[in-house]
Formats: C-alpha cells, sequence, structure tokens
C-alpha cells in the first residue's frame, strides 16, 4: 500500500479549517501566525509561501516578517519578544536554516513555549519525553499520523528511527514509545545497519541520503515512512529506495507526496493547538 500523504493530510487540513470556523462564529477570534524568513534562500521563501497559503485556507491570519541574511541576532530576538507580548499573535516559526551569526540554539528558546508552533523549545521538548502534554514537531507527528492511519494498535512493535536529529529522530522515538512500542534508534554511527532495519515493524528513515534503504533493509510486511528529501538531476527522491521497497512494506510513503504536506497540515493543527490553549 502507497501511504497518500496528500489524501491524509487534505483531511487533516479540512479538520482543522471547520474547527477555526466554529471557533470564528463562536468568538470572532481566529488563530494568528507570525513566520520570520531570513535570507534568500529559494527552498525557505517557497516553504513559507506555502505555509501561508495554507495558513489563509483554513482561517489562520499569517504574516511573513522578511529579514535580510545581514540582520542582527540581537535585532530577531528583539522582534520574536514583541511577537511573544502580541496576544493576537498565536504561533511564532523562525524558518530554518539560519545564518551564521545568528544562534539557531537562543532563538529557539526566545520563542515562548506557548507559542512554539515547531515544538522546538526546551520546554517543549522535556514535556514531550515526560508524556506531558507538548506541542509536537511538525514532521514527527505527522509521521505518527501516516502510521497509525495504516495501524491503529501499534503496541508492542518493534519501531527503529534512522536518524538521531532534534528535528525529527529524537522526537519520533518519544512518540512512538508513548504508544507502547519497541525502539531504536539508528544513526550513521550505528553497526550493522542494515541488520538493525531489517528487524523492524516500523522503519522510519531520515538519514540524509538518497535511496538508502534497499529491498534486503525491510522486513516484510513493515511500515517504512520516509522522511528524506533529497534531489538527483531534475526529480526528488527519499532515503528509501521506493521502487525496490514498495512491493515488500505493507505499506509506504512516496516522495514527494508522502510525509511532506503532512508537516504542513501539523504546523496548522499546532497554531490551531496554540490558539486554544493561550484562550482557554
Amino acid at each position: 500500500m502507497i501511504i497518500d500523504g496528500k489524501k491524509i493530510s487534505s483531511l487533516l487540513v479540512e479538520e482543522v479549517k471547520e474547527e477555526i470556523s466554529a471557533i470564528k462564529k463562536k468568538t470572532n477570534k481566529s488563530p494568528s501566525l507570525s513566520v520570520i524568513l531570513i535570507g534568500d534562500f529559494v527552498p525557505s521563501q517557497i516553504y513559507v509561501q506555502n505555509k501561508k497559503k495554507k495558513s489563509l485556507e483554513v482561517g489562520i491570519n499569517s504574516e511573513v516578517i522578511r529579514y535580510s541574511k545581514e540582520i542582527s541576532e540581537k535585532e530577531v530576538i528583539k522582534k520574536i519578544n514583541e511577537l511573544n507580548n502580541k496576544k493576537e499573535v498565536s504561533g511564532i516559526l523562525v524558518q530554518l536554516p539560519l545564518p551564521d551569526q545568528i544562534n539557531k540554539e537562543k532563538i529557539i528558546n526566545a520563542i515562548h513555549p506557548s507559542k512554539d508552533v515547531d515544538g522546538f523549545n526546551p520546554l517543549n521538548v522535556g514535556n514531550l519525553a515526560s508524556g506531558y502534554k507538548a506541542i509536537i514537531p511538525c514532521t514527527p507527528l505527522g509521521c505518527l499520523l501516516l502510521i497509525k492511519n495504516i495501524e491503529s494498535n501499534l503496541s508492542g512493535k518493534h519501531a527503529v528511527i534512522v536518524g538521531r536529529s532534534n528535528l525529527n529522530g529524537k522526537p519520533m522515538a518519544q512518540l512512538l514509545l508513548k504508544e507502547n512500542c519497541t525502539i531504536t534508534i539508528a544513526h550513521s554511527k550505528t553497526k550493522a545497519l542494515k541488520d538493525i532495519c531489517a528487524k523492524a515493524d516500523i522503519l522510519v528513515v531520515a538519514a540524509g541520503v538518497s535511496n538508502l534503504v534497499k529491498n534486503d533493509w525491510v522486513k516484510k510486511g513493515a511500515i517504512v515512512i520516509d522522511v528524506g528529501i533529497n534531489k538527483i538531476k531534475d526529480r526528488l527522491v527519499g532515503d528509501v529506495d521506493f521502487n525496490d521497497v514498495k512491493d515488500k512494506a505493507k505499506a509506504i510513503t512516496p516522495v514527494p507526496g508522502g510525509v511532506g504536506p503532512m508537516t504542513i497540515a501539523c504546523l496548522l493543527k499546532n497554531t490551531l493547538e496554540c490558539f486554544k490553549k493561550q484562550n482557554s
């Protein structure tokens, strides 16, 4: 089965849209998302425009605050503090990557946890790790929703996550642990990586290496989630060799059209959650 991220994300987007519409009718209020975009990195510009477009479609007020790549860290933090103090701003997102003169950790820490739609602030990270209510990073949340669309009860499953980043690998492990999975986190220094992957009931790959995972890396009947996105000549491919693996897996996400659409849908969901938390 090919997991249709576009279809599943559109259902989530529609749910968010309906809930925002109901809230607006009742309170005359709606969520608002402020995105800070620094520099002229083309993929970031495209991604931010897609975020703004989708936000407006569901009824989220959206603004993009643009700065040149020469902007100082102090100025960016000053703007974040202004947004933190604006009641009408529900969520704040600073688009990564950042120029060299700006410390990513300081920027993430500056965003108030209640407005942290990316779920990167240490308080949200700690709450997720502790099993408390938290804003969950968009990509791993999207991955979990795709997995549960295939199999709702994950208890006892062996999940292997390839990649240990703060953006996906670590929060993905926490989410699947909460679903009572047994977790293995693998990475570039893991020995016998192929053998470990081949034992997984659920395989989530975010290695940043195109077509890394082949047929003999995958257990028959496994659910395979490909987070990777790599450009080869004029086409996009994932970290999983899709054509080699698709007939062996129980279900697999394509690239593009798998995890990507879910990431933006979950950003909208997180913005709504932040709004509800602030107005509870």
